[in-house]
């Protein structure tokens, strides 16, 4: 896999404003090493400790994004340094990353994730959740936490209308949100969807980030 070229024809391809995040997960610092050297400085992981080891081997300005489900526990290895989570799917996350947060002297980034697919197996939130979670006094009272915006994973389907509707979806959940909850807040900006198979859409439906590995970095590696 040619990365550098991958990414630059990826980059060639998104308008201005929508931010590549190249999805690293699996892949060795090598290959992270290639990306940055053609100034891709957005990375994506699922694995907290593995971040956490990588950001260490890596230059300090790459921005870390955690993008995979994740577990309470796990979030002191990534507190003193990722940039935004984008799987915040309760409320007991948000206040875990805050104390985390807090103890870093950090405000955290995050995006709430919304379950915007056919498939059960996919996680997120609903919409009514979301805002009971907003609404809540225990929100209210965090103070080492941001919510910038929405994440969701579209249906993995061949039905482009399907996950085009999908991805709409999201975008009119972000639009209720900012409207009930972020009216005066020009931080809440964010909308995180669309990867190798379906970004294109994502882009065309209001994405301001769209998450893509295999495109740049060929198939994942599991040990």
């Amino acid at each position: 896999m040619d990365i550098q070229n991958s990414i630059k024809e990826i980059l060639s391809e998104l308008p201005a404003g929508v931010k590549l995040v190249a999805v690293s997960k699996t892949k060795p610092v090598e290959d992270i090493r290639q990306a940055y050297e053609v100034g891709q400085r957005v990375f994506g992981e699922n694995r907290p400790q593995e971040m956490a080891v990588k950001s260490r081997e890596l230059p300090q300005d790459i921005e870390w994004h955690m993008i995979g489900q994740l577990q309470e526990k796990n979030v002191k290895y990534i507190a003193p340094f990722v940039r935004l989570i984008h799987s915040v799917d309760g409320l007991k996350l948000l206040q875990k990353i805050d104390r985390e947060a807090e103890k870093n002297g950090r405000i955290i980034d995050c995006l709430l994730e919304f379950h915007i697919a056919e498939e059960m197996t996919k996680s997120g939130l609903s919409f009514e959740e979301a805002r009971h979670i907003l609404d809540s006094e225990e929100y209210a009272g965090l103070n080492h936490v941001r919510i910038v915006g929405v994440m969701g994973i579209a249906t993995y389907t061949d039905n482009r209308e399907q996950i085009r509707a999908e991805f709409h979806h999201l975008k009119q959940i972000f639009e209720k949100l900012e409207v009930l909850f972020f009216t005066d807040k020009s931080y809440f900006k964010e909308i995180s969807m669309g990867m190798s198979e379906d970004y294109n859409i994502a882009v065309e439906e209001g994405a301001t980030m769209v998450r893509i590995g295999s495109s740049i970095f060929g198939s994942r590696i599991y040990k």
